[in-house]
């Protein structure tokens, strides 16, 4: 029972004045337990803890196992101390994974940083060792306590004290200093810009309809969640069949818009596609009580119907990034099961439709997470920017944490900033209701996928949806895994599904304009009929292109459009345009 239900009395206690005193007071300390541990729930994590201790002290066979490791580890860091004591050429006994930066430093080759490094290394693999694989603890828990260890180990790395690391010692010793005065202003500075809720040193220079989110338009509608903005034309003629692109409200659109140089909407505009853009209204605790019902009505539902006013007589390509694309798959899905046949197709940037398998986002997700999530935003209305950004940031503790204290404050200098780095710090808020719907109805319990989601009082399903469809996922997506993207071709009974897997994370890897320096994509159209490809086997076996997957997108746009028509007016005699792009909500703070 949710804690929802009990604080309505709806569940089966009976509903009494004491009972919704006891709820309203556990309310209030979780909330406030909430914010202190930047939304991740206690229990749970001690729950993960004990179940894992209890299994560990039940194997004797993995405890043996865990012993002879440990002395493995000790001996090879002996004999390694013994050999680079003699000579500065030893080779490494352990090698840091590819993705750990944080040893780069030749510094840490020579003694004694070296022993620093290989026992903090080895260390960390014993540690992996011994939250892995234990007989009786589930995938999840595992996982959970896997995650745990890392975050106190990353903490306790070498690399985050001054007299551990050669780089900072160097530093220190060639400047006499400076480097932790200029590190204290940075620190200085940072929390003064944190307390004032400011962005972060450098955002301001990147300015929302000034130098980013700059591509001529008009808001064409607006309604209490979204305004949709209709882009200006730039070409002569224009792809008859419009573009509507339904991007994350955890993100603010203009991520597809950035600089002129790197904006997917630009690049769109002048490939000859009339681009439709919902903007999302950055919510208050008024808007506490919009579901995920009311985003599919206000956003994409309603977006449909000013477009079709618009541009009559057309069928629209459908876009959806993040949620953005769950969202609209939801829609898409229950206009199927309604015989609405206005999408002509449906891409999806790094979207997940089944969330069995949704990466390392489902350590955060649990009956005790989502529970006490659910009672900090009873009491805010919201979840807030900072909140989730916490969690986002500890998936990849090592390169958004402690290495940027480490460059910031140890060594004194500032990442510079850029377009994206600006974008990511314009953090948004998410509704209590609707988050809430989204925790427990997909990731919770998966019902999209599983044919349990209801839209208007009966289930829809992804097989209902019955137009081509083009979805995109990136290899180092750590927000929505590939693997699990792909499963859209276990899901769609569309007559043909083409996946891309290109090179980049959830935004660098959307954001990949043609010239982007060392970029590279495999693309594949499955058609109905054709016998399944697993995703470890499609990897192996399709080509490796070079380039922005971005041509290839347009190329399949046009092949599921019906021709070059003259570019439709800016707005209609009903939805006359409001107010240049790029309009009021993208703005709210």
């Amino acid at each position: 029972m949710s804690r929802e239900q009990r604080g309505n009395g709806t569940g089966s206690e009976p509903f009494t004045p004491e009972t919704y005193m006891a709820h309203a007071l556990d309310r209030a300390f979780k909330a406030g337990l909430a914010r202190s541990t930047n939304g991740i729930t206690p229990a749970g994590m001690a729950g993960a803890t004990f179940e894992w201790l209890a299994h560990l002290a039940t194997s004797p066979g993995k405890q043996l196992e865990l012993t002879e490791r440990a002395g493995r580890h000790w001996v090879r860091l002996a004999h390694h101390a013994a050999r680079s004591g003699a000579g500065p050429d030893e080779q490494p006994c352990i090698e840091p994974a590819p993705s750990d930066h944080r040893f780069d430093d030749d510094g840490w080759c020579r003694w004694p940083y070296n022993l620093f490094a290989q026992g903090f290394l080895l260390q960390q693999k014993w540690w992996n060792e011994a939250t892995t694989d234990i007989d009786g603890l589930s995938e999840h828990r595992e996982q959970v306590v896997s995650f745990a260890a890392r975050q106190m180990l990353d903490r306790l790395s070498p690399t985050n004290f001054p007299w551990l690391n050669p780089e900072v010692t160097r530093r220190t010793l060639s400047e006499a200093g400076m480097n932790f005065v200029r590190g204290f202003d940075n620190w200085v500075e940072d929390w003064e810009r944190m307390v004032a809720g400011e962005p972060p040193v450098g955002a301001e220079e990147y300015q929302v309809g000034e130098n980013v989110a700059v591509t001529p338009g008009k808001v064409v509608y607006r309604n209490r969640l979204i305004e949709l903005i209709q882009y200006s034309p730039t070409t002569e003629s224009v792809h008859a069949e419009p573009v509507l692109i339904v991007p994350a409200w955890i993100m603010k659109y203009y991520i597809l818009d950035l600089s002129p140089e790197n904006s997917l909407v630009r690049y769109l505009v002048s490939n000859g596609y009339t681009v439709f853009m919902i903007s999302w209204r950055n919510p208050t605790s008024e808007e506490r009580h919009l579901g995920m019902d009311d985003y599919r009505k206000l956003g994409p539902m309603a977006a449909l119907d000013v477009i079709n006013d618009i541009v009559p007589g057309q069928k629209i390509h459908s876009v959806g990034y993040c949620i953005g694309g769950t969202l609209l798959s939801i829609a898409a899905a229950a206009m199927g099961r309604d015989r609405d046949d206005r999408l002509a197709s449906m891409t999806h940037f790094a979207t997940q439709v089944d969330f069995n398998e949704a990466g390392e986002l489902m350590l955060f997700i649990s009956e005790s997470e989502v529970d006490l999530l659910e009672n900090m935003m009873w009491e805010q209305g919201y979840l807030d920017g900072h909140q989730m950004a916490g969690a986002f940031q500890l998936l990849r503790s090592n390169d958004l944490i402690w290495s940027r204290m480490v460059r910031d404050y140890l060594i004194g200098e500032r990442q510079p900033m850029n377009d994206l780095m600006a974008w990511n710090a314009d953090l948004t808020r998410m509704p209590y209701r609707m988050h809430s719907e989204y925790l427990r109805h997909l990731f919770l319990n998966n019902e999209l996928a599983t044919g349990g989601y209801i839209v208007d009082g009966r289930p829809v399903v992804i097989p209902d949806i019955h137009v081509p469809i083009f979805s995109v996922g990136t290899v180092k997506d750590h927000v929505a895994p590939w693997r699990s993207v792909y499963k859209i071709h276990l899901l769609a009974d569309a007559d043909e599904v083409t996946f891309v897997l290109t090179s980049g994370g959830h935004n660098a890897g959307i954001v990949s304009e043609p010239g982007h320096p060392r970029r590279r994509y495999q693309i594949h159209t499955h058609h109905e009929g054709k016998p399944y490809i697993d995703p470890d086997t499609w990897q192996e076996t399709v080509p490796v292109e070079s380039g922005s997957w971005w041509s290839a997108w347009t190329q399949w746009l046009e092949g599921h459009s019906s021709g070059r028509v003259a570019p439709p007016s800016m707005g209609s005699r009903r939805y006359p345009p409001v107010k240049d792009a790029p309009g009021d909500y993208v703005l709210q703070r």
